[in-house]
């Protein structure tokens, strides 16, 4: 494998079915800090957070017994907490923030090339967002290659992965500010954030994302009257 940050060593493949904390692939390095040795402790669940996101702690506390088989290792919201307000660009260099998704339900996802559990996930996200994808739901993957931006593109191409849109941050600080809130210890990390910008779950590591239970539990995020919520 091919790794465009040289201090950070590639890993192994891991098979991406019910992993219980998954952390790939890469050791902590001085540029951007990626944890990636399967197997470290859970997310750090200590943050207070904005009491305004009471209510995602709610829905997550609802949601829990849905967090199971292929979603097994989704870290539930026990403490209030907004996200910060991660700022990236899209495929054609314009700037975003993920306030932009303000009023839909997220699934963040940050992701390299260099990391292969990631892109063995990808495939996956791509067919939620292709399932869910519309005005109340969107996966936001955000890939943090630091070289060649054209890498990542002609990868999602080549993998024939047209329903994700592409966005990207090159200094990887989007990795650096959930690991300041504890949110993320290794590559893949995704969390699941409600329409406010507060956080729902989190999880360190690959998930199967088109499976029936990790459809159940988005689905079930997006509608929680009609879910008996």
């Amino acid at each position: 494998m091919t790794n465009d940050m040289p201090e950070l060593p590639s890993s192994s493949p891991a098979p991406m079915r019910r992993i219980p904390v998954a952390i790939g692939t890469v050791v902590i390095g001085a540029l951007i800090g990626l944890a990636g040795v399967y197997g470290i402790g859970g997310l750090n669940r200590s943050t207070t957070g904005d009491p305004a996101c009471r209510g995602a702690v709610d829905l997550a506390g609802k949601l829990a017994p849905l967090a199971h088989g292929e979603v097994a290792a989704l870290t539930m919201a026990t403490a209030p907490l907004r996200l910060p307000n991660l700022a990236f660009e899209d495929a054609e260099g314009k700037p975003k923030k993920l306030s932009d998704w303000r009023g839909r339900t997220v699934l963040v996802n940050l992701w390299a090339t260099w990391c292969v559990p990631c892109r063995r996930e990808m495939p996956a996200l791509d067919r939620l967002q292709t399932k869910l994808g519309g005005p109340s739901f969107q996966v936001v993957a955000i890939n943090i290659d630091t070289r060649d931006p054209e890498k990542p593109k002609n990868f999602l191409k080549e993998a024939n992965l047209t329903r994700l849109g592409y966005f990207s941050d090159q200094n990887a600080k989007v990795f650096q500010d959930l690991k300041a809130i504890g949110r993320a210890l290794g590559m893949p990390t995704s969390v699941l954030v409600d329409p406010q910008g507060c956080e729902i779950g989190t999880i360190a590591g690959p998930a199967e994302w088109a499976s029936e239970d990790a459809i159940k539990l988005v689905t079930a995020a997006l509608q929680p009257i009609a879910a008996g919520f």
